[in-house]
């Protein structure tokens, strides 16, 4: 495959967003950068290609933020998570995406809502039911695997925490971490990694150091107020860009 000088600059782009959004917010941005990367080549290669690179993001930022993280809410949500992973991988080749994109969507938006209706009313949604706990958990391992938007359920799950946003961060690192490094093992198992594509993380591998270091820089710097604010914004732009791809796919 000929990969042209379009692709390599939407590919900089899409991995400096999202090591940016991972490393200082939780991510947000990073359900951008399959879509942007598509414009030049097949989805396909570029899910294969963002997959190396997310891994090592995660364990810079896991590094970074180490020892601030609430194992119990990892591990409430990660069994399930793992089934919803492997329900992706044998689902996968019958299972609408669109679907899935649109379903996402619809929950990060209701997240979005959940806070603005919490500030208003001074009351919250309560997102501590374990059964609703496996659901999210559950929902994110299966768009994770089908649609590379397994981030909303799992960082509305977390902002109705109230996690110091430090913690906020360690803990979505180290969930989506056990997440990317499974997705990995199967996407090298089912042959989606190619010599092709890991040539090409490789190419771009710089740019996610670049992406992380700023991330981390821009995290010191915003408040804990700010910090809410920024992430509920990522989360309404994911869930704009899930909603803008599968709505028109669905549509007669």
């Amino acid at each position: 495959m000929e990969l042209t000088l379009s692709f390599y600059l939407a590919s900089i782009l899409a991995i400096l967003l999202t090591g940016i959004s991972k490393s200082g917010f939780g991510g947000g941005l990073g359900v951008m950068a399959v879509p942007i990367m598509s414009l030049h080549v097949a989805p396909q290669f570029a899910a294969a290609v963002m997959m190396p690179i997310l891994l090592v993001m995660d364990i810079l930022i896991v590094w970074r933020y180490r020892q601030t993280w609430d194992w119990s809410i990892v591990f409430g949500l990660l069994p399930a998570a793992l089934i919803g992973l492997f329900l992706g991988s044998i689902t996968f080749q019958h299972m609408d995406v669109d679907f899935i994109r649109l379903l996402i969507g619809l929950l990060a938006i209701f997240f979005v809502l959940q806070f603005f209706a919490s500030r208003r009313a001074g009351c919250i949604f309560g997102v501590t039911h374990r059964p609703v706990v496996w659901g999210l958990g559950l929902l994110s391992g299966f768009a994770s695997f089908v649609a590379h938007a397994g981030g909303p359920p799992v960082k509305g799950y977390l902002l109705d925490q109230k996690l110091q946003k430090t913690w906020f961060v360690g803990t979505n690192t180290v969930f989506f971490f056990s997440l990317n490094l499974i997705k990995t093992i199967a996407y090298g198992a089912t042959g989606t990694l190619s010599a092709s594509s890991m040539v090409t993380s490789a190419c771009l591998a710089p740019v996610l150091f670049v992406g992380v270091f700023l991330g981390t820089r821009l995290h010191s710097l915003v408040n804990q107020d700010v910090f809410v604010k920024i992430v509920y914004g990522f989360l309404a732009l994911a869930a704009a860009k899930l909603l803008s791809d599968s709505v028109p796919a669905l549509l007669p």
